[in-house]
Parts: C-alpha cells; structure tokens; sequence
C-alpha cells in the first residue's frame, strides 16, 4: 500500500508531517535517488528514501492485541489527563493507534496498529467485519425486545443493521439479563445506544472479539503481538492480498508439504528429510520481541506468545466491576 510521503517521514521519527512537507518542498528529500518537492507525493513499502543525504530507517508494522480496561479511553493522548491507551504501550517504539473504539466505560478487545491499510479496511462498512460484545443489563429482557434487536432498531443517525442477539441468561435473584451481541458496524456507542431504545440500559460492557480475535489468554491491561497467521487471516477478511514476502514463505511451505507427501509414496527417507526442510513453528509478528511489563512479571499465552503484563494493583482495581 502507497502511503503520502511526508506521513512515512512522521512514522519513521524524522520530523512532524507539517515539518516533514517542509523539508519536501525544501527539495531536502530523494525518493529512489530523485529529489521529490510535491505535496502529496505517495511511496510504496520498498521506496528507498533520503533525508538530507541520510536514509531514514522505515517503521516496521506491528499488531497488537489489547484488553482494554474500563475508565480507559481509546486514544493515544487525553487532554483532561485520564488514563489511555499509551499508558499501556510506552515500552513499543513504533507508534501505534487503535482500530475503532471502545468507550470510557466498556472493556475488551482493541487492535493497535500502524498499518493504515488494515486499519481502513477493517473498520469500512462495506468489509462487514463482526464484533462481539457481552452485555448485562439490570431487569428481565423479553424475548420480543432481543428479537427488536435481531431486526434492527431506529437510532438517531439511521437504522442499525440487523444483529446476532444470543441469551446468556436470567439472574432472577440479581434482576439481571446477559446476552450476547454480535454487529458489524462501527457507529458510536452504538450497543449502549441499542439497549436504550429498547428500554434496558447497559450496566455492564465487554467487546469479546472482533473478526478472528478473541481475548483469550489475556486479562486487564494486558497486550500482546499478533501471530502472522492472524495477521494473515484478518487480511483475508478483509479482502486484502497476502504480503508479498509471507506469500513467498507459505509458498515454500506448501512446497516443503508436496515434496514431503511425495517422499512417502516413495518410500525415499533422504528426499523425506530434505523436504522436510528447516524446523517450522508458529511465529509471532515480524521482528516480534520480549516487552518488560510494569510489574516487571509476565507469562504467556495459549499460543505461547508473551504477554505484556499490567501490575496486579492495577488488574484487582477492575476485578469488582466484572462480578455483576
């Protein structure tokens, strides 16, 4: 994907992009060995790019997977100095922002990233990316309101899209119902807003998963990589082409397989074990390392991926609010 030039500049730490366009207008920065001066020029991920003489080291991408708190709000920066997002984050060098958002005061699932085009891709109406959100509510839902729901309500700024309502439960001794509610779009606040209108307000929030990501193995605060399969298939969802050098690799993949399944209709051991090829194991995102977390304790994930650990303090502080 082709992004603006001095935007490239800004990700790689050179300059802010208002400095950035200066230098280009300046005449200060090569594209492939030619001086670029317009505005709005756009680089492809292998343009080879000089400021002043001096190649800038590109950002490379990261995914990363966030269980965000309750009274954390979705931004990178809070200007009433609340607690966000970067608070979780500050030991990442590359800068990432959230994909969507989730409210001050629901928790869950939240992709970060500085991938422009997945992030586009995956938030666009037209790509139909689901989300799924648990929610309780104070009184005894009848089934004739969920079905309001399922076929989709009337909101202030149009009709919401049919949504996939299933019932957890009744807590008659609590007066609560929790159920399960699977949507698609990306409007604001728009499961609270849902449950307004049909006369039960949300008591408690929590976005589960969003496409093929689900919380699992993570708890409050905590964040970790992206596997690249997952990666891999959130581009698919999305309809996006595989990367250029993870094709090639899964190419190489499928070729270890054939010449692996042909060996043993052979019967050939030598040709077994060189199509066999190098050791293959689940890997984490590009160039994935270790994060220390604030508490300076870790452990890992189902996947065996290493998870950026928030300090127990922290984790007891939202423990209440999740027993409703």
């Amino acid at each position: 994907m082709e992004e603006r030039l001095q935007k490239v500049l800004a990700q790689a730490g050179v300059a802010s992009r208002r400095e950035a366009e200066e230098y280009i207008t300046a005449g200060r920065v090569k594209v492939n060995g030619k001086v670029v001066k317009e505005l709005g020029t756009k680089v492809g991920p292998d343009a080879f790019i000089m400021v002043d003489g001096h190649p800038i080291q590109r950002e490379r991408k990261t995914y990363l997977l966030f269980y965000k708190p309750r009274g954390v709000v979705t931004t990178m920066k809070d200007p009433e100095g609340r607690k966000s997002i970067a608070d979780y984050v500050k030991d990442i060098p590359q800068r990432v922002y959230p994909v969507g958002r989730l409210d001050y005061n629901t928790e869950g699932l939240l992709l970060l990233t500085n991938d422009g085009e997945l992030a586009q891709a995956m938030t666009h109406p037209s790509h139909e990316v689901n989300k799924i959100y648990e929610v309780t509510v104070p009184g005894i839902v009848p089934q004739e309101k969920l079905d309001l729901l399922r076929i989709g309500v009337t909101l202030e700024d149009g009709m919401t899209a049919p949504a996939i309502v299933d019932l957890v439960g009744y807590d008659y001794e609590k007066n609560l119902t929790r159920f399960n509610v699977t949507i698609h779009e990306g409007r604001n606040r728009q499961v609270r807003r849902m449950c307004d209108y049909i006369g039960f307000p949300v008591r408690y929030l929590r976005r589960v998963q969003m496409g093929t990501l689900t919380l699992d193995g993570l708890r409050r605060g905590d964040c970790r990589e992206l596997f690249n399969e997952e990666i891999e298939e959130l581009r698919a969802e999305c309809g996006l082409k595989r990367e250029p050098e993870k094709k090639a690799k899964a190419e190489k993949k499928t070729q270890w397989k054939t010449e692996d399944k042909q060996a043993r209709r052979t019967g050939d051991e030598s040709k077994r074990k060189t199509a066999e090829g190098p050791e293959r194991k689940r890997q984490a995102g590009p160039n994935a390392r270790p994060v220390a977390d604030n508490s300076g304790k870790s452990r890992r994930s189902p996947g065996g991926r290493e998870v950026i650990r928030q300090s127990k303090k922290e984790a007891v502080a939202f423990a209440d609010f999740g027993r409703v």
